[in-house]
């Protein structure tokens, strides 16, 4: 009975409204094990044949080609869902996000935790609105990007960024 849904679940409270974030990361992240054994059965096998069966396929290479090919049914599956005025701008921010992630790893840094700690040290100014503590957040965070840092080499984020998503033309 694992994996199938209850239908007497609501007796025994599975009906009770949960917090609203925690059924919003549910629904985002929480089911991607339940999609990923989906997505297997929907297209792993074929592909698993189609490079076994390549013989210009070195067999040291198939693991990467059914890892990119499994990756890109993925990201066809994604923009396909997507309303079609929204997809270009929801590819930019994989395109950024995987800018991101590739300095992470090249540099050994988080840049993502490392704004966070700076901006954790500002303090709201005394007489200081909340809108305007914000508002002076913001720029701060706007401007961090642009800051070159020691351990890029001197290179400040938004470069290093740009640097990676060009490596892989992505920019």
């Amino acid at each position: 009975m694992s994996g199938e849904l209850d239908p007497n679940a609501a007796l025994f409270g599975g009906d009770e409204q949960e917090d609203p974030e925690k059924e919003h990361l549910e629904m985002t992240f929480g089911r991607n094990p339940n999609r990923t054994s989906a997505m297997a059965d929907l297209f792993l096998k074929d592909m698993i044949a189609t490079v076994e069966n390549d013989p210009d396929i070195p067999a040291e290479a198939r693991p990467a080609m059914i890892f990119k090919m499994t990756a890109n049914s993925v990201l066809d599956i994604v923009m396909e869902s997507l309303d079609p005025d929204t997809r270009e701008e929801v590819a930019a921010s994989i395109d950024g996000y995987l800018g991101v992630c590739l300095v992470n790893t090249n540099f050994e840094v988080d840049l993502f935790g490392e704004m966070t700690k700076a901006l954790t040290e500002v303090e709201q100014e005394e007489g200081e609105s909340d809108e305007d503590f914000q508002r002076r957040l913001a720029d701060m965070e706007d401007a961090w990007w642009g800051i070159p840092q020691p351990r890029l080499n001197g290179r400040n984020p938004s470069d290093a960024v740009t640097e990676q998503v060009r490596r892989y033309g992505l920019e």
